[in-house]
Order: structure tokens, then sequence, then C-alpha cells
């Protein structure tokens, strides 16, 4: 698996994705009221984990550290998309755990 883009990375690739993935989607959806930064990390570590998008894992990962969510939390939470979006989507996620 490559490494996937960080913001500093992307905006040297795609500059203008950069620039609205950061106010659109990180000044704006995430800075809204009615769900906090917490609920929002464990929301997209779901949807990424459903979805099998394995390479954004391990970068919201850390945000959903810095948002709050413990590694427990997250183990859990995991753990729980297990019988949601299926048991190889889970394990997935969890090995981009461990490389934390």
């Amino acid at each position: 698996m490559s490494k996937p883009l960080d913001r500093e990375t992307l905006a040297r690739v795609a500059p203008k994705l950069a620039e609205l993935s950061q106010e659109l989607l990180f000044n704006d959806i995430w800075q809204r009221e009615g769900l906090s930064s917490r609920e929002r990390s464990l929301i997209t570590l779901g949807a990424l984990t459903a979805l099998g998008r394995v390479q954004q894992i391990p970068w919201h990962i850390h945000f959903a550290q810095q948002n709050g969510l413990t590694k427990t939390e997250i183990v859990e939470a995991f753990t729980h998309l297990a019988f949601y979006a299926g048991w190889p989507a889970a394990v997935s996620a969890l090995e981009c755990l461990e490389e934390e």
C-alpha cells in the first residue's frame, strides 16, 4: 500500500483539491454545530472502514486521537463495524491502527 497524501503533499500534487479540502471540509463541515469533532471522527472512521478506504484510515486515526478518541475506543469502533461493514473491512482498519 502506498503512503496516502497528507495536507502538504496533496497541496503539491493537487493545489485546488487541497484548498477545497481545507476551506470547505475542515474549515466549514468539520466546524458545524450539531456534532463534536470527536463524533465526526468516529463517523469518518466508520465510513472509511465500510467503504474500504484503507489508505485514508491512518491519517484519520491520528486525527481522531487529536479529537479525543482513545485507542481503546477506536478498536471498539472497528470491532463493532465488523458486524455492519464486514469482517475484512474491520480487520483492515485494525491493521492501520497497528501501524501507529
